[in-house]
């Protein structure tokens, strides 16, 4: 499966050097539990965040973004709405959506507003663990809260199924990422098990999806070199802390100082559709 990731790694150093250089505007309607770690994760990696969810603003706000993330963490009916009105506004004007689909698969309303989403055409990419993945094709997706109950491999065959009937990418992320249009794939294996153990590191990354989507808009290949980055940035912040407490500041610094020289000679991109 493998091949020379020499030329992924160096299409991931562009597109962090050209975000660095942009500095998108990412509009997140996100959750209350990520709102302020997701925010910062993007400052640090050079995008810039904005947070609007009331109904009254967010089609304006998404006029002016250049990429939105909708994460369905703490739902309410007025969220809900609010996130499907941004939706359309960005599917207006050709501006890239990200939904992670938080503790699908756990609750009917989490699920049914995931399925809703996910299937209104609007959304480019789908971030999520793998069993947030399959409840958006089936059954078997049954989470345990936001954590996955699946390996990203038991979600890898759906995955492409359902990338091609959606007409989107999905990104499975776990101790290696999976990312797949139905029809290319790809697996990132960046990555820190610490990750795992502080709140807020799947939103972020999604956010971190968005931000690259802005500046790259070959979606598997943005999300690819997005997961890759924020997987180095887990090795990196791995190295400098024992512990979550530690790991999360650390996390940060790294997301702020991993050149696109760093990307290019460190991202490790697998599979038989490199970039």
């Amino acid at each position: 499966m493998a091949k020379d990731t020499g030329v992924a790694g160096h299409a991931a150093g562009d597109i962090l050097a050209r975000l660095r250089g942009g500095q998108p505007l990412v509009h997140s309607i996100t959750n209350y539990v990520a709102m302020s770690f997701t925010a910062n994760a993007l400052l640090a990696l050079g995008a810039s965040p904005v947070m609007a969810h009331a109904r009254e603003e967010v089609e304006e706000m998404v006029s002016l973004a250049e990429a939105l993330v909708l994460n369905i963490g703490t739902l309410s009916r007025d969220w809900i709405e609010s996130m499907l009105i941004a939706a359309n506004m960005a599917a207006r004007h050709g501006t890239p959506v990200v939904l992670d689909p938080v503790g699908s698969g756990a609750t009917s309303l989490r699920t049914q507003t995931a399925k809703r989403i996910a299937g209104s055409g609007w959304v480019s990419l789908v971030r999520g663990n793998a069993s947030e993945i399959l409840s958006l094709g089936s059954t078997l997706g049954r989470g345990k809260g936001v954590d996955a109950a699946h390996s990203v491999q038991e979600a890898e065959e759906t995955a492409r199924i359902l990338a091609a009937e959606l007409q989107t990418v999905l990104a499975i992320t776990g101790p290696q990422d999976y990312i797949t249009d139905g029809r290319r794939w790809v697996w990132v294996e960046n990555g820190h098990p610490l990750m795992g153990r502080i709140t807020g590191t799947g939103c972020a990354a999604s956010a971190v999806c968005a931000a690259f989507m802005a500046m790259e808009r070959d979606t598997l290949k943005a999300a690819a070199a997005a997961l890759a980055f924020f997987g180095l940035a887990g090795e990196r912040a791995g190295e400098a802390a024992l512990a979550p407490g530690s790991f999360q500041y650390a996390l940060l610094d790294a997301l702020y100082s991993i050149t696109a020289n760093d990307l290019a000679a460190k991202a490790r991109i697998n599979g038989p559709d490199l970039f």
